[in-house]
């Protein structure tokens, strides 16, 4: 205990900020990746309280889908559209198709696949991550 009855409290604004950023990078970030699409719901609400003045689709969310490395790049925010992905979803359903980062919000990924025939679907999805199994570019295949 420091003689200001504070215990352990950074003492300078560099030390506040350097733990800022630990916590970010070792509690906040890594809980996104592992917590339920209801807790993300949740946390989306108060981010701003939890998180400070970022935006929501940069971080939150980004470091949702984290959690499957082919739906990310590391210096970009949201869903990665580059690469053709399959996906395997805890009913073991397995899909194909290119993320779309306009409509995978707030925790559901939508799929555009690649050969669209006459009177299907041009998108697939929306799949909530909390049914997303493994995700990986289409090479090599699952």
């Amino acid at each position: 205990m420091n003689g200001d009855g504070t215990q352990g409290v950074p003492i300078s604004f560099e030390e506040l900020a350097a733990s800022r950023r630990k916590w970010i990078e070792d509690v906040l970030r890594p809980w996104c990746r592992q917590a339920t699409l209801s807790q993300l719901r949740q946390a989306e609400i108060e981010w701003l309280d939890i998180a400070g003045r970022v935006d929501v689709q940069a971080t939150l969310w980004t470091w949702v889908w984290e959690r499957f490395a082919a739906l990310t790049h590391p210096e970009m925010a949201g869903v990665n559209e580059s690469h053709e992905i399959q996906m395997r979803l805890r009913d073991g359903t397995i899909v194909q198709g290119f993320p779309d980062s306009r409509e995978s919000i707030r925790g559901m990924l939508v799929l555009v696949p690649c050969n669209v025939e006459p009177g299907e679907s041009s998108v697939l999805g929306p799949y909530s991550v909390d049914d997303v199994l493994a995700v990986q570019h289409v090479s090599p295949a699952f």
